[in-house]
């Protein structure tokens, strides 16, 4: 009998139930054993409180389009991993005993960075943990790409195409707020592709003086609007500078919901031109999973789902240079993937005129 468990965990994203289907299905074709699955509810919760359901095929028939989780998530801090929840319960200790009790053969965790941390730990006391490479923002450490991304530039660059009429009928300046706490690669990638003037992103700090410069510049050369792209985490130099306790007060103590509002009425007051603020949000995680993310999720289910039947565990599933691998978790737990400032692509957009603020 071949056991395994399944969970999703951190923030949803549109592809996660055509992984789990496409590790589901190779799992059941592919084993010479009798297989029993076990879903988790509601991400490490599920395991910590031994809230689980027993599961066939026919739970991931015709999910392969559906978004969000039909396993339901929700986030459990690496951080606090070892602080007890409310009720007293000790976390890991909880999850080592579900997993014992159910005799699984291997637990399969579909999630991002903190969900790779926790994986790994799971992995140190002693489980097989198969991680999946889960997060809209791409910045998992080790592989070229994650699952939601692709969906989520579509959605963030959609965004961006709509708001070119707006902006061209009212010869108006938006700033557009694209998901990107930490890292820049949805606000570049869909800035570079809906065609924005500006792109401010976590990696590249910025100077208002360039950012307005670029506007002006852009209305001598006969633009009625200008688009300026700006991720939630974009930064100014003089922010970047400053000592990372000084600088989340600062954010702390900001009036405005998010930077974006701050960068649109400093780019008011200083050239009298019409702005507005668009702020996608949370659709950008939402909806159905795009093509390209519905072949690569599948990829990474069945080469998850292959690395169980060959007993190969502690790994994370992942892409490098256009091949699937599998990369000791160890080597990727707790890392995160930066745009680097210095890449082609960020070059090839310079060259084009797109400004990123930093010149």
């Amino acid at each position: 009998m071949l056991r395994i468990g399944l969970l999703t965990s951190g923030g949803d994203c549109q592809a996660l139930n055509a992984t789990m289907r496409g590790i589901v299905k190779t799992v059941l074709r592919n084993s010479k054993e009798k297989v029993e699955i076990y879903g988790f509810e509601d991400g490490y919760q599920g395991l910590i409180y031994g809230r689980y359901r027993k599961m066939s095929w026919a739970d991931f028939s015709g999910v392969l389009i559906k978004g969000g989780t039909i396993l339901g998530t929700s986030r459990t801090p690496f951080k606090l991993l070892d602080t007890p929840e409310a009720d007293g319960v000790e976390k890991v200790p909880a999850m080592v005993k579900n997993y014992r009790k159910l005799d699984l053969d291997c637990l399969f965790v579909l999630g991002g960075n903190g969900s790779t941390k926790t994986a790994n730990r799971l992995r140190e006391e002693g489980l097989n943990v198969i991680a999946l490479p889960k997060t809209i923002d791409n910045d998992t450490y080790g592989t070229d790409m994650t699952f939601g991304f692709p969906s989520a530039i579509d959605i963030a660059t959609k965004c961006i195409d709509d708001i070119h009429t707006t902006a061209d009928s009212h010869r108006r300046v938006f700033v557009i707020e694209i998901m990107g706490h930490k890292v820049g690669w949805i606000p570049l990638y869909a800035g570079i592709a809906g065609g924005a003037d500006v792109i401010l992103i976590p990696e590249i700090p910025y100077e208002m003086d360039n950012v307005i410069d670029a506007i002006e510049q852009r209305e001598r050369d006969g633009g009625r609007f200008s688009i300026i792209v700006v991720a939630e985490g974009a930064i100014t130099k003089k922010e970047a500078a400053m000592k990372k306790k000084d600088y989340k007060r600062l954010v702390a103590q900001r009036v405005k919901p998010s930077i974006a509002y701050d960068i649109a009425e400093e780019i008011a007051a200083r050239t009298d031109r019409e702005v507005r603020v668009a702020v996608p949000g949370h659709t950008q995680r939402g909806g159905e999973p795009n093509a390209q993310d519905r072949i690569f999720a599948t990829q990474c289910g069945v080469e998850a789902a292959m690395s169980c039947l060959t007993g190969e565990y502690g790994c994370m599933i992942a892409l490098r240079n256009g091949h699937m691998m599998r990369v000791p978790l160890e080597e990727v737990a707790g890392k995160l993937k930066y745009v680097d400032p210095d890449s082609e692509l960020v070059r090839e957009a310079k060259m084009l005129g797109i400004s990123f603020g930093d010149e």
